[in-house]
């Protein structure tokens, strides 16, 4: 591997393999459910209806499948402070996303996190970096494992104005 950015890829490198655990935890609610499922346009009744979650087998309403995303999406500044190093959301392309489902997530789930830097390398002048994030309910078992692949321009610059607006936008 070629070290092209003295600073960020040996701060990166170190991280490979590295399992962050963020603090806090996710509580899934009805409304958050629901809300996501209009977003989405998922109008599977188990995402609205106790009868129709119950209609499969489910206690309370199931999340859409895509649900993760609003887990995910409020970590990523944990993403980027404790595995991405040296990185932000206004530097790296979300190039692809795998979503294994071991179960839907359900109303009184209570959500935790393993985020893992899985991979980095470097390949024709950009630097790819692979996460993954194992998502667990309140008596451990696993409901999902996301895994995320970044490309990033190696050694490349952000304009300071862009990455504040981005970050305000990931913020609200």
């Amino acid at each position: 591997m070629t070290v092209i950015d003295q600073v960020t890829v040996p701060a990166i490198v170190e991280k490979v393999g590295y399992h962050y655990l963020p603090p806090h935890d996710y509580e899934v609610g009805r409304e958050q459910i629901r809300e996501f499922a209009r977003s989405v346009h998922d109008d599977h009744p188990a995402h609205r209806l106790e009868i129709a979650a119950a209609a499969l087998g489910y206690a309370t309403l199931i999340a859409p499948v895509t649900f993760v995303s609003v887990i995910g999406t409020r970590l990523l500044p944990e993403l980027f402070g404790n595995l991405l190093i040296g990185y932000s959301v206004s530097d790296v392309l979300h190039t692809d996303q795998q979503i294994l489902i071991r179960r839907p997530m359900q109303v009184g789930d209570r959500v935790s996190s393993d985020l893992c830097l899985e991979s980095f390398r470097q390949s024709s002048g950009s630097d790819v970096m692979v996460t993954s994030n194992t998502l667990t309910d309140q008596r451990g078992d696993v409901l999902a494992v996301t895994r995320t692949t970044f490309v990033a321009r190696t050694g490349g610059y952000t304009d300071p104005d862009i990455a504040d607006a981005l970050h305000k936008v990931m913020r609200s």
